[in-house]
């Protein structure tokens, strides 16, 4: 059943997106042989993206339970439902649903995900997880009345 979304909640989990992301960010990601001459590096990457992605599935299933009663189980969900709101494009849902299976590597899959594969994604990719969260945040902006 819809309910109000909570600013407090939208705010907490842009501001963890956006820690996470300036986290990543101070990382040595223009220097690979410096990047991987020092493990506690991809460890701390693997964990900012991690929780970055986290809390960007937190912050899309929290608007589709408070704003439209839809609960959602399965991250690669989030996207689906977002897409048929009309929150996201087609093409941003498809891009929310490919962030959401490698949320899912990250934390089931984990012994998979090669260190080259994510130094690149945090070197490369980063933008994908800022133009959802700038979708997200415009339609929050355009539709969400401030402290409810």
């Amino acid at each position: 059943m819809p309910g109000r979304i909570s600013q407090e909640v939208v705010a907490d989990r842009l501001n963890w997106i956006d820690r996470m992301l300036s986290g990543i960010r101070m990382l040595p990601l223009d220097d690979r042989e410096e990047f991987f001459s020092d493990t506690r590096n991809l460890a701390a990457a693997e964990s900012y993206l991690r929780r970055a992605l986290e809390s960007l599935s937190d912050l899309g299933r929290h608007i589709l339970a408070k704003g439209f009663g839809v609960g959602v189980m399965e991250y690669k969900d989030i996207a689906l439902r977002l897409q048929e709101m009309g929150i996201l494009s087609p093409e941003d849902g498809t891009l929310l649903a490919k962030i959401a299976n490698y949320r899912n590597r990250l934390v089931h899959f984990y012994h998979e995900v090669e260190p080259d594969e994510l130094y690149s994604l945090c070197r490369d990719q980063l933008v994908d997880i800022e133009r959802i969260t700038n979708v997200l945040r415009k339609w929050i902006n355009e539709h969400v009345e401030p402290f409810e």
